[in-house]
């Protein structure tokens, strides 16, 4: 008989999800621990992106170097990934008295690179968090912009920039209605799109004109689709 029972035990435990062995030991980690963990995330998720990124400009980003450390970042998100949505699987958004900006930014970037299941799935808890004042609105404006750009629609605020292989070289997402891209990000906070552009790691120039002109042509390819 207990020996049976051991073997039952065994078999419980190898069909545990790894997700759920996750979300079993993060559901309830004391605040001093979550904020210990939060960090741990954001630095093995964001030190080989901005390594990938140095060696991409160094190198070219079809480079080996590059790809070599895109690997490695992509293997520490899978990781994080699943910590991540155990803690709002757990316990649901931390109050921002708990994590603070900090804790927040980690959250959003994890989930920011996330496919866009996930993302759809949390973004009701994202704006949730906003109303109840636990979550910047420029936080949930990048969410927003994310998905439209991976669903192949136009960004609302501009904050998502692309690699075109065509040309080599980084843009803007075409943006619905550019004209007045300003106004509707000093309303969320942010600020204007030209600054933001130029205090990136990889400074872009804003042209108003251009990005008009994309944006015209990026709706007419997509009437041309339907048709």
């Amino acid at each position: 008989m207990r020996l049976l029972l051991f073997f039952s035990l065994l078999t419980i435990i190898s069909c545990t999800k790894p997700s759920e062995k996750v979300q079993s030991s993060t559901s309830s980690i004391p605040p001093k621990n979550l904020v210990a963990l939060l960090d741990t995330i954001w630095k093995t998720e964001q030190t080989p992106i901005r390594l990938r990124d140095s060696l991409g400009k160094v190198h070219g980003y079809e480079s080996v170097e590059f790809q070599k450390q895109n690997e490695i970042y992509h293997e520490n998100h899978l990781i994080n990934e699943a910590k991540i949505l155990a803690i709002l699987d757990g316990q649901g958004w931390p109050s921002i008295s708990l994590i603070g900006e900090q804790g927040n930014l980690t959250i959003c970037n994890v989930l920011q690179h996330s496919g866009i299941e996930v993302r759809k799935k949390y973004l009701p808890m994202m704006k949730q968090a906003v109303h109840e004042k636990n979550l910047s609105p420029r936080l949930l404006a990048r969410a927003e912009d994310r998905l439209a750009t991976d669903r192949g629609e136009l960004q609302i605020y501009g904050g998502q920039i692309k690699y075109y292989p065509q040309t080599k070289s980084f843009d803007v997402w075409p943006i619905f209605d550019p004209e007045n891209v300003d106004q509707r990000r000093a309303e969320i906070g942010l600020e204007p799109i030209a600054e933001f552009l130029g205090s990136r790691r990889n400074p872009l120039e804003w042209n108003l004109e251009e990005q008009i002109k994309r944006t015209a042509e990026f709706q007419q390819a997509k009437e041309v689709l339907k048709q």
